[in-house]
């Protein structure tokens, strides 16, 4: 049963995330020969003043 988690900012619509579950379900039973029932995809909505690169909070980023 694969698990895939995608970390992303907060902001992203239902619509857009129901298009990103359909498309990495699609892409796990066709290069990963698994089941779409077996397919569970994790959405984790980060706030940009919780990421942070290159020593720089997202928040901070012009």
């Amino acid at each position: 049963m694969p698990i895939v988690r995608i970390e992303m900012w907060t902001g992203r619509t239902v619509a857009q995330k129901k298009e990103l579950a359909r498309v990495v379900t699609d892409a796990m039973v066709n290069i990963a020969h698994t089941t779409a029932e077996a397919t569970i995809i994790v959405f984790e909505d980060i706030a940009k003043n919780d990421w942070s690169q290159a020593g720089v909070l997202a928040s901070e980023e012009a």
